[in-house]
Parts: C-alpha cells; sequence; structure tokens
C-alpha cells in the first residue's frame, strides 16, 4: 500500500521531501538510545575524562575483527607482567582468543588485553594504533588511547558519550554481544577456574543485558551498562561516579519512564514525486518523549538525477538530525 505524502521542491542539487508520520563533583555521566546513539539524558556527556576499564570494549572489538576466535595466543612475559588486574596467565601456555576475550570482559584482565594487543595488532603500539583508527572512523572525536587495558596516562582518554558509543557499536557485533552478556564462564587456561562478570547488575533483575566495570585511583569507579525493558534499548555510562550501581538503576528507570517507544514511519512505500517512490524496508522507531513526538520533522532528500536510485531519510527535532538511513528509491 503507498503512502501519499506533500513534498516541497528546493532547488539547489536535491529535492527534499517534508512530511510528518503520525552527581557527585567531577563526575560525568550519559544515557543514549543505544538503537540510534541519539543522547537522551547527561551531566557533560563530553567532557574528556579517563575512563580506566571501559577501554576494554574497544579492546574486544578490535580483537575480535582482528582475529580468528579460535587462534591460540602463546602468552608472552610482557603479558604476564601487565600491570593491575589478572586472569593469571602463565608465561608460555597457550590460550585461545576466545577465552582470552571472556578474561577481558568478565574479569577485567590486563594480561589478556596485552596478549590479545600482541597477537591482533603484531605488537601492543601496532594494536593501540588499530584502537584510535576505528575510534576516528566513527567519529568519537573525545577519545585517544594509549594502551588496551585503560591503565592511567594523561593522553588515555575519553568522555562518557563516546563511551556509550563504544558500546552501543560492540553491540553490533554478535560475539562481543554474546561475550559481554555472559554471566559465568568456565575458562580453559591453566588454572581452569570459572569467571564470573564483575558487573553485578547482570545478575539483577533491572534489565541489565550487558556492559563493562572499571576502576583507576584517578579515574575513579567508571561503568558502562546496556538495559532493556519493552523493546526500549539504552546505554548509560558514569565516570568517576562512586555510587554507580544505583545511579545505573536509577537513570535507566527515569529514561524508560520518560521515553516510549515511537513508530515514527511505517514499513512500505511512500510516494514522493509523480513518478518516484521510495521503500522503506522496516519501520522506524525512535524513543520519544511525549512533547518531541509534536516536533518531529521528516526530511526526504532525494537527487534530482532519476538515475540515481537511492536517498536519505532524515528525522529531525528542533532542526537537529537525530536519524538518517539510506532508502531504495522506485520508479
Amino acid at each position: 500500500m503507498k503512502r501519499i505524502v506533500k513534498f516541497l521542491v528546493v532547488v539547489a542539487c536535491s529535492i527534499t521531501v517534508y512530511f510528518s508520520v503520525a552527581q557527585a563533583a567531577n563526575a560525568s555521566y550519559a544515557v543514549i538510545d543505544a538503537e540510534t546513539g541519539r543522547l537522551l539524558q547527561g551531566s557533560n556527556p563530553h567532557g574528556q575524562a579517563p575512563i580506566a576499564s571501559l577501554t576494554k570494549m574497544w579492546t574486544a572489538l578490535i580483537a575480535i575483527e582482528n582475529s580468528n576466535l579460535q587462534d591460540e595466543v602463546v602468552i608472552s612475559r610482557d603479558a604476564v607482567m601487565s600491570e593491575g588486574s589478572s586472569i593469571y596467565l602463565e608465561q608460555g601456555e597457550k590460550v585461545p582468543v576466545e577465552t582470552l576475550l571472556y578474561g577481558l570482559m568478565l574479569r577485567s584482565g590486563n594480561d589478556a588485553a596485552w596478549a590479545l594487543a600482541e597477537h591482533a595488532g603484531g605488537s601492543v603500539p601496532g594494536f593501540v594504533d588499530l584502537m584510535n583508527e576505528k575510534a576516528m572512523l566513527y567519529g568519537l572525536n573525545q577519545t585517544y588511547f594509549t594502551n588496551p587495558s585503560g591503565l592511567h596516562h594523561d593522553y588515555h582518554l575519553s568522555s562518557a558519550f563516546d563511551t556509550a558509543q563504544m558500546l552501543r557499536i560492540a553491540m553490533e557485533n554478535e560475539t562481543f554481544y554474546k561475550i559481554a552478556s555472559t554471566i559465568n564462564y568456565k575458562s580453559s587456561t591453566k588454572n581452569g577456574t570459572t569467571w564470573q562478570n564483575k558487573h553485578r547488575l547482570l545478575r539483577e533483575q533491572v534489565g541489565a543485558v550487558a556492559g563493562k566495570t572499571g576502576f583507576t585511583k584517578v579515574a575513579g569507579r567508571t561503568l558502562a551498562t546496556y538495559f532493556e525493558k519493552d523493546q526500549k534499548k539504552v546505554i548509560v555510562v558514569t565516570l568517576n561516579e562512586s555510587n554507580d550501581w544505583n545511579v545505573h538503576k536509577s537513570l535507566a528507570q527515569q529514561v524508560f519512564a520518560k521515553y516510549s517507544l515511537v513508530t515514527v514511519a511505517k514499513k512500505g512505500k511512500y510516494k514522493v514525486t509523480n513518478n518516484r517512490s521510495v521503500n522503506l524496508e522496516e519501520p522506524i522507531q525512535l524513543l520519544l518523549t511525549k512533547q518531541e513526538q509534536k516536533e518531529l520533522k521528516n526530511v526526504l532528500q532525494i537527487s534530482r538525477n532519476e538515475n540515481v536510485n537511492f536517498g536519505n531519510w532524515n528525522i529531525f527535532l528542533n532542526d537537529q538530525r537525530i536519524f538518517s538511513k539510506k532508502v531504495t528509491l522506485n520508479k
């Protein structure tokens, strides 16, 4: 079924179609829509700060993308001697990448981070370069890494908003999703222990699906949590927040109560000119307040060249674009 929409032609290089479709001091935080990345709530969300072991979310993603899970990593002396939290690897033992990833995410092993970096990047500096390149690719402009574990360095910084985006991007990877949401894992290392996820909210009935903990003396307590409730998905990140467990639960509850999951455009075909229509292959759903629902603008941008068979479906709120999706044009 086609839906007829009104449009406005702008004399430029494209046709634009408008239509309506019915804390503590030094702490910072961000709550984002886990589907779109839109900032829903925050305090100093873009301020740079150390993020400690939340770094390991990005380390895990880079390692997954640049390794085979069944690759066996020979643990080096440098990895064993890594400062900070450890999964107690032994020099010379061979450990699958997959096991190291579980040790990294569930127990925050700095030795696992070092071993993965050496394997996937050829060297730790080489791996850190991969981390920074991907951060730049995704526009994480407040983020810079100097190591794969999150140990303190004056230049190793991010922001609550960027860190929330890291978790959102990483959760799109099925392997990362599986590992980050695991509560208990029987390791295949020589010590053969069962690792329990340090993120305790995953063991409580509060809608927490995945996340990562962190701490250094300089960064304080850092925490990232992916929440789901009634098909709503949000990510909460706090930096230097001593009461982080309670703050995360409270922020998630506030956002779930304030925002509704709204279908702003249904799946189907929309006629935009006499001879062209847009095919929306799946509905567009956004987290919106009641007031925001009244202020949305759907803006479809298509080329004046009729041989171009795609356009961009944008959604604006108070002149700020909050959603963009490439769509197919049909004649």
